[in-house]
């Protein structure tokens, strides 16, 4: 696995059952994933010699995150290693245009967007959004079309004059409408060479300043009709653009009963957390089972309600003693920590809760995630 995040170290874990030598391509020795990994190789996945050499004698090769590039993925598998999710699948994860230009072309419903030039292309696009010759359009939103992510890379543009930043970068940016919608929702899927697939069911996902904060499965509310309709949504675009492994749809839902798709992931993703203790089988372990072509497991939920809630860095009181609190209170109660250095705002765990109440379930987590992170002390 290429990248040493909290995704890798979690697909490792998921793989220790099979038995499966697992390796390692890792920025540092201290990321997540390379603290409890045995076989890991410490360097840039930019650097095409340092991949070849790291993908020497895997069966194959994945990835925790969408960055490295493609171009060295197409040298991957011209040297006859398989690469899973393939260069023209992931492409779509990791370039904001070519995703929209392609569910554009297939039919996918998505929100009004264009690639944009500068600041007044940018009034110009906010412009033709507006039937009303005295509205401007604004405000909409700026997109880095490459390296975004957890709301970075991301603008909410108010006015031309708020439009110089995306700029900057030097690289394309894609302005996109803002959307009016009631939640947003994530449908995940898992594909494998052959083409089984399995859809887990749609969440509903709660950001904070852009980064995801709890996730409750199933969305509550949701007609079976419309969660139907994501789910085969996911499933074809999982067929039409390739992918093997797991794939995350993240969706807007309208007022008017709609779905909109807004960001594709090809990896294991936070909107899929829940699985590992809500689900006969986790995002993690079908993933592994995807990318080595086994048959998939059964992606059905363990229980009526999972709630997954992030743990953000902050002021941590001792860990230990938190322990103490958040398993006496709550025996159901599941933790996974990653290991990593505390950042204000930075993922470094989730909780997972579940039950037949939702109320209390989100309760449970919301109070195990507040105490984690310091932010509760009682």
């Amino acid at each position: 696995m290429v990248g040493g995040g909290q995704l890798a170290r979690m697909t490792h874990e998921a793989g220790i059952p099979l038995g499966l030598k697992f390796k390692l391509l890792s920025d540092t020795p201290q990321d997540s994933a390379a603290q409890v990994v045995g076989d890991v190789v410490i360097g840039d996945y930019r650097d095409l010699d340092t991949l070849r050499e790291f993908a020497r004698g895997c069966d194959v090769i994945t990835f925790d995150h969408e960055h490295v590039p493609t171009e060295h993925l197409r040298a991957l598998e011209a040297d006859g290693i398989p690469v899973r999710p393939g260069p023209d699948a992931l492409v779509h994860a990791q370039d904001k245009g070519v995703m929209r230009e392609k569910l554009t072309e297939i039919g996918v419903p998505c929100p009004r967007h264009r690639i944009v030039r500068d600041p007044a292309d940018v009034a110009a696009f906010a412009a033709e959004g507006s039937a009303d010759p005295q509205d401007d359009g604004f405000p909409v939103i700026l997109k880095t079309v490459r390296g975004g992510y957890d709301g970075k890379g991301v603008w909410f543009v108010r006015s031309v004059e708020d439009a110089e930043d995306p700029f900057r970068a030097g690289v394309p940016v894609l302005a996109e409408e803002k959307v009016d919608f009631v939640r947003e929702l994530a449908a995940n899927v898992v594909r494998s060479p052959h083409g089984q697939a399995v859809a887990y069911p749609v969440v509903e996902s709660q950001q904070v300043d852009g980064v995801c904060d709890t996730v409750i499965a199933p969305a509550p509310g949701l007609s079976e009709d419309l969660a139907g309709q994501a789910q085969e949504l996911a499933l074809r675009i999982a067929k039409e653009l390739g992918v093997v492994g797991h794939l995350a749809v993240e969706l807007f839902e309208t007022p008017d009963g709609r779905i909109l798709v807004n960001e594709l992931a090809m990896r294991p993703h936070n909107s899929g957390h829940w699985t590992q203790d809500g689900a006969i089988t986790s995002q993690f372990a079908n993933h592994v089972r995807a990318v080595l072509d086994l048959p998939l497991g059964d992606p059905r939920p363990r229980a009526k309600w999972t709630v997954m809630a992030n743990v953000l860095g902050g002021d941590y009181p001792d860990m230990y003693q938190a322990y103490l609190h958040c398993m006496a209170r709550d025996p159901q109660l599941k933790i996974h920590m990653y290991g990593k250095d505390v950042k204000p705002g930075r993922k470094v765990g989730h909780v997972n809760t579940y039950g037949d109440d939702l109320d209390d379930v989100l309760e449970r987590a919301r109070h195990a995630a507040g105490y984690l992170r310091g932010t509760i002390t009682e």
